[in-house]
């Protein structure tokens, strides 16, 4: 097996510069869509629909769906809950198929889903990640959710610490000073990645909202073995 090319990208405003069809794409939300994710899938979940507008939810609230939408942080009013992580637990969700909207990650799925395959990732599952990556022979894009198109400390320190673990199994090459860039800020992150975390813009606006009561279990690895995947449009965890 010839070694496999790695890139990331830092925000959703350039996607169409790494934009690859016979590419996996791993789409990192870290706080809080990806964690929420892998951590309903770990709950039993069924299935989970990723839509990116406010009114594709509500249609199918009206049809009697579990629904899980936010904008800013703060839950919609026809939502039954927001996209904490805490939110997903297994008397919620276990069995259900849940539709989901947030922000910035469920816009970025549909974004990579030309890709061959799009994946879930962040530090929660990212042992059980990394090591199904080693196994395909394909080339990865690691597409970080960022905010509103800007690039974000959370994500990129995420991608860094995927990024890492890839290059170290020596079964991936990259050219791309993304993935070195990401690598280097994960490696100062690294030595304590809540305090460094304390610096990012998303934790400070979880922090003024009330919302940041998952910040630590976010940056926790390996909670779950959960590796959710996208197959037609629907949301399914391949580790279940």
């Amino acid at each position: 097996m010839s070694k496999k090319n790695l890139e990331i990208c830092l925000s959703p405003a350039i996607f169409n510069k790494y934009e690859n069809k016979d590419a996996i794409v791993v789409v990192i939300d870290v706080l809080r869509a990806s964690s929420a994710i892998c951590t309903a899938f770990s709950n039993g979940a069924l299935k989970i629909i990723p839509v990116a507008e406010i009114h594709e939810a509500e249609e199918f609230k009206k049809k009697g769906y579990l629904v899980a939408a936010e904008r800013d942080g703060y839950v919609l009013d026809f939502a039954d809950f927001g996209n904490s992580p805490f939110n997903f637990t297994r008397e919620k969700v276990e069995g259900k198929t849940i539709v989901y909207s947030t922000t910035n990650g469920t816009r970025i799925i549909d974004m990579a889903s030309s890709s061959y395959m799009t994946i879930i990732g962040t530090f929660i599952n990212i042992s059980a990640i990394t090591e199904w990556l080693s196994m395909q022979d394909r080339n990865v894009i690691l597409f970080c959710a960022g905010w509103k198109d800007k690039i974000n400390l959370e994500d990129t320190i995420c991608a860094g610490a995927i990024a890492k673990r890839l290059l170290e199994s020596s079964l991936f090459t990259t050219i791309c000073d993304s993935v070195y860039a990401a690598i280097d800020l994960w490696q100062m992150a690294s030595l304590n990645p809540l305090s460094y975390i304390e610096k990012a813009a998303q934790r400070s606006r979880l922090r003024d909202k009330g919302l940041d009561n998952c910040i630590e279990y976010c940056m926790t690895f390996d909670l779950t073995g959960s590796i959710p995947f996208i197959e037609n449009g629907i949301l399914k965890d391949m580790s279940g």
